[in-house]
């Protein structure tokens, strides 16, 4: 799993390094790299945390 993903909890908010579009979504669960977000216009995506490095927001 990407290091940086294992910190992400549910409430934190994230980008997709690939979908900038996508705007800023918020994390729903993380559990066993399985990381759920809930993006404003794509809905609720889930991730395998090994593959995708989303992109923590500390200021949204």
């Amino acid at each position: 799993m990407n290091d940086l993903n294992a910190i992400l909890a549910p409430g934190m908010f994230v980008r997709h390094p690939d979908h900038p579009d996508w705007g800023m979504g918020q994390v729903q669960s993380n559990i066993g790299g399985k990381i759920t977000v809930n993006f404003p216009d794509q809905g609720k995506v889930v991730f395998n945390g090994a593959l995708v490095a989303l992109v923590p927001v500390f200021d949204p």
